[in-house]
């Protein structure tokens, strides 16, 4: 092929450069063997290229999308329930065109395992959104962080020594007494009825505010505290969850179009003075020699004796607080509430839950933290709970650092991958009657929030997995604990039930759950 080709790229060439020269000749000849060399080796590239091309397994299916736009223009707003009517028609996994991302969404187990197991680490990072990176300065914390050094450290501060079983122990009289104070709340208001969500919101807020930095801040201005985190923490979980033209079209970003980047830094301004205000304070304290044990103590002492070569800094803290002020509120409360729902709308349920809780504590007590390992049942109903109506219903999206294969196709790198773990909970051929409420399918201790198991992983799986596992399970249980023992719960009259949801980077109740309690326990006494 060689020799065919140089001598008739010679004829060619000979037509150009007429001459008896033999050492012109012999010129002509070398370069004729060059330029026949370089075209067997472009045709040998080229066709490895499209070897290579025809390869690759293509993108995965999905719904055509318009010039530009894409698919974004026919989002519907409750993402949840539109990803899993999609996949009904493109199967377990397809993409999106999202403006000038690629959105791939998957709603099975087999194929989430490949993401969060088998290709962990290059699904490790998040395609963060403007609105993340204002919220959390610029990323800083372990939500947002790129999988990497800085990560690691975060992470490690979180489980081992922020979040660890010991130091959760070392607070729970911060925890309990804000619990207390709600169900003395509850029973001055017995009889009336109740917005049951709103009050578990501020118990939640306070509870973590009181396990971050104590009593650092008291009396009125703690009052006010709670008041204006629970304004801004509203309006930032709504800001997370809104579609924004600068995530879609990062070219876009500077014109900030939406005003979303805007209005999230200022919210994040109000949080920063919070912030910066009780860490002096703090400060002024430690100076004093009287220190405190909560969360900010325990960050601030990692900051002055962390690694060097990794080390925690002052911003650093700052995302750390923004994480549990907004990431442990919202979400709690919410299951809490639907937890009561659920068990209102099924009266045997909340019957089981309150005689388990008689038999374990007795009439003449209150639950203690100390008593939830010995509820077997109401574990179950927690788990059923986070079975139906997962806090964060697509978990928080992941961003292969690489373009790889995922079920025998093409993800590439940079697109924002969706885990449908809602639909993947309410799958019949994984569950049995998957839309009834039914905490026995977890009597068997079958399941757990390890992550290792994917038809239930509601807190996520691998490396990112949820670092605030135990400290959710604790509050969860001892409150929802705490409600149903302390009082019996009923509609007001006239009212109906409603079940169905909200969907946001929170799972909400469309309908806020407002009831009536009724005294339960032996003496006033138990309800101060």
């Amino acid at each position: 092929m060689y020799t065919k080709l140089s001598n008739t790229l010679s004829n060619a060439w000979s037509w150009w450069w007429q001459s008896n020269n033999p050492a012109d000749n012999q010129a002509r000849l070398v370069l004729t063997s060059v330029i026949a060399l370089l075209a067997v080796l472009w045709f040998f590239l080229f066709f490895i290229r499209n070897l290579s091309t025809n390869k690759s397994p293509p993108l995965p299916p999905g719904p055509k999308g318009l010039p530009l736009v894409g698919n974004l223009l026919s989002l519907d707003p409750e993402l949840h329930t539109y990803f899993s009517n999609l996949a009904q028609k493109y199967g377990p996994i397809y993409k999106l065109k999202l403006g000038q991302k690629i959105g791939i969404v998957i709603t099975s187990p087999a194929i989430a395992k490949e993401v969060l197991k088998d290709q962990d680490t290059t699904f490790a990072n998040r395609d963060v959104p403007v609105a993340g990176l204002e919220a959390a300065y610029g990323g800083s914390d372990i939500v947002w962080n790129p999988y990497g050094p800085e990560w690691r450290m975060l992470r490690k501060v979180c489980v081992r020594e922020m979040l660890s079983n010991n130091t959760l122990d070392s607070v729970y009289a911060l925890r309990r007494k804000e619990l207390r104070e709600t169900i003395s709340y509850l029973y001055s208001r017995a009889g009336s009825p109740v917005n049951v969500g709103e009050q578990m919101f501020l118990t939640m807020m306070n509870v973590i505010t009181s396990m971050l930095w104590g009593g650092t801040v008291k009396g009125e201005e703690r009052v006010g505290l709670g008041a204006e985190f629970k304004q801004v923490v509203g309006e930032m979980t709504a800001l997370l969850g809104m579609p924004n033209l600068s995530d879609f079209y990062p070219g876009l970003s500077r014109f900030d179009l939406q005003g979303i980047q805007k209005k999230m830094n200022g919210l994040a301004k109000r949080f920063d003075g919070i912030f910066e205000n009780i860490i002096a304070q703090r400060l002024k304290i430690n100076g004093e020699g009287n220190e405190s044990k909560d969360f900010l103590q325990v960050l601030l002492h990692l900051k002055d004796e962390g690694d060097a070569k990794t080390p925690l800094t002052m911003t650093h803290v700052k995302a750390l607080l923004m994480d549990m002020v907004v990431g442990g509120t919202d979400t709690t409360s919410n299951t809490i509430e639907f937890a009561l729902a659920e068990m209102m709308n099924k009266p045997e349920v909340l019957k089981k839950a309150q005689q388990e809780l008689l038999t374990v504590i007795g009439q003449e007590n209150t639950v203690e933290e100390s008593d939830i390992n010995k509820l077997p049942y109401l574990n179950a109903v927690m788990k059923e709970v986070l079975r139906l109506h997962p806090a964060l219903p697509l978990l928080v999206p992941h961003c292969p650092s690489i373009t790889t294969n995922i079920a025998g196709y093409t993800i590439p790198e940079g697109a924002r991958v969706f885990i449908n773990v809602w639909a993947i909970h309410r799958d019949p051929l994984i569950w049995e009657n998957p839309l009834e409420f039914n905490p026995e399918r977890f009597l068997n201790g079958k399941w757990d929030y390890s992550g290792n198991e994917f038809n239930y992983f509601p807190f996520g799986s691998g490396r990112r997995i949820c670092a605030g596992i135990s400290m959710a399970e604790r509050m969860f249980m001892y409150s929802l604990a705490s409600l149903v023992h302390s009082f019996n719960w009923s509609l007001p009259k006239g009212e109906k039930l409603e079940l169905s949801e909200k969907f946001g980077i929170v799972l909400k109740k469309r309908m806020p759950l407002v009831a009536i309690p009724t005294l339960r326990l032996s003496s006033s006494s138990l309800y101060e």
